[in-house]
């Protein structure tokens, strides 16, 4: 069962003599009488009932998710990508400019890293307290003379378009938002959460925004969420509305969404909120998490967070700036943000990193990326010590094709394991090969279920990425 409302939600899951569970799902706090003639929306809930195997669960809702929720670009599911940024070099954007922009467009296209994205982060609008200081939605033209549209023209002249970050609903004082209209803001004039429950605040967003994504030839918005609005909501409820203005606020939240893809249908949108805080399923039904967590470069940290998050969400992203075989492979996923330092503090380019390793790697990623939106089984048992094996599989049944990712940490004194894929055809031959080697085999379908695979990874901590295409 899953809770779509991005609010505050409760369940409680009691169990009864009768060997039944009894569940109940919804908004936390309701306590409500509507005027003549308004409306309101509970959550959206969803049932998936599933018998013996778990995994083969999973992976139904998994295709449910691909097939009638994830959003759509041109028309079709988005393909694996890559974008880059410079936010830690530049203190997000608060240090950026058009200058160094461009300069590191240039510098992945120089290096002949191909970019799907560059990402315009954090701090490009007028604010006194860098990009904290949200509220005044314009762009700071001392450091953007041309505007955003400068970068954006060099970036879709070089085959890439453009995500630009936005966090709308988190008001500081001092800003265009408190000043001219702190009716609009629960918190007034001092800051606070921006109501999309008022409809003229509502109206003003929408077309704000929208002026904005076509003046500064915008491809991907990127919404950001770094406060906790529940108390917001309920200090503005009297006794007999609780909940009220909540509702009211989602609302309008998923209609503010629903407007800019409609003005913009092909135009993804990324959901962040201080890393992957927001990814209730309505969210999900109109935006894909491209930054899932801000934990974003560890190696055993992005294992476990791909096994996990992979049973729910098919489609997710990370960052990307290893320099070592083990890293990098630890930190591929459905979309990667690049985030290498390609020029030194001089803006140079950056002795320092080894392109032709990135180049590579980077290749090797766009070979297999497609596997990750097909079905997904854990082969290992999910762990965060350093001394175990971590291992999965993503399974395309519909290409006969797909490939297992296995990991050897730092202190994992086994320098072989046998996995066992799933999902395969037991009467097909399969074409099986480990990415660091030369020469693939030809092995039966039955024996890759029964008697598994033999990985070897030398190199502690190491990585390996088997792949195997059904041979016809």
């Amino acid at each position: 069962m899953v809770v779509g409302w991005p609010g505050q939600w409760s369940a409680t899951l009691a169990r009864d003599t009768l060997n039944s569970v009894n569940i109940s799902a919804g908004q936390e706090l309701t306590h409500l009488r509507l005027y003549p003639g308004e409306e309101i929306r509970s959550p959206l809930m969803v049932v998936q009932f599933w018998q013996k195997d778990w995994l083969r669960s999973q992976n139904i809702w998994r295709r449910w998710m691909l097939a009638h929720n994830l959003p759509r670009q041109n028309g079709a599911l988005p393909e694996p990508m890559m974008s880059a940024c410079s936010s830690h070099q530049f203190n997000e954007m608060c240090n950026a400019n058009e200058t160094n922009q461009k300069l590191y467009i240039d510098r992945y296209v120089e290096e002949q890293i191909p970019l799907d994205f560059w990402h315009m982060d954090a701090g490009w609008y007028i604010t006194s307290n860098c990009w904290p200081g949200t509220g005044t939605w314009e762009v700071e033209t001392s450091r953007f003379p041309n505007g955003l549209r400068a970068i954006s023209d060099h970036a879709h002249a070089n085959g890439m378009d453009i995500i630009l970050w936005f966090e709308p609903e988190r008001v500081t004082s001092g800003t265009w938002l408190t000043n001219n209209h702190p009716e609009w803001i629960l918190g007034g004039s001092g800051g606070g959460l921006l109501n999309l429950g008022h409809a003229d605040a509502w109206n003003w967003l929408v077309n704000h925004v929208d002026g904005l994504i076509n003046s500064e030839g915008v491809d991907l918005y990127r919404q950001d969420f770094n406060m906790d609005p529940l108390g917001y909501w309920r200090g503005a409820d009297a006794a007999d509305r609780q909940g009220m203005t909540e509702i009211k606020h989602v609302v309008g939240y998923l209609a503010y969404w629903d407007e800019l893809r409609r003005r913009h249908p092909d135009m993804l949108i990324d959901t962040c909120a201080s890393g992957g805080r927001r990814n209730d399923l309505e969210t999900l039904r109109r935006s894909v998490p491209l930054l899932r967590s801000d934990t974003i470069f560890g190696p055993v940290d992005q294992q476990c967070h791909t096994y996990g998050i992979a049973f729910w969400i098919p489609y997710y992203g990370s960052g990307q700036r290893a320099q070592d075989t083990y890293t990098f492979r630890s930190c591929m996923l459905p979309y990667n943000t690049a985030c290498w330092q390609m020029l030194t503090s001089e803006l140079e380019p950056n002795p320092g990193i080894n392109y032709d390793f990135v180049r590579q790697k980077t290749t090797e990623w766009r070979s297999i990326n497609q596997y990750y939106l097909g079905d997904y089984y854990p082969l290992t048992d999910y762990s965060l010590s350093n001394g175990d094996w971590m291992a999965w599989q993503f399974d395309r049944p519909d290409l006969g094709e797909g490939m297992v990712q296995a990991f050897r940490r730092a202190g994992a004194a086994v320098s072989s394991m046998i996995l066992k894929p799933r999902g395969l055809d037991a009467d097909a031959w399969y074409i099986v090969k480990n990415l660091d080697e030369a020469v693939g085999s030809r092995i039966y379908g039955k024996d890759l279920l029964i008697q598994g695979i033999i990985v070897n990874i030398p190199s502690q901590p190491g990585a390996a990425v088997i792949t195997y295409q059904k041979d016809n």
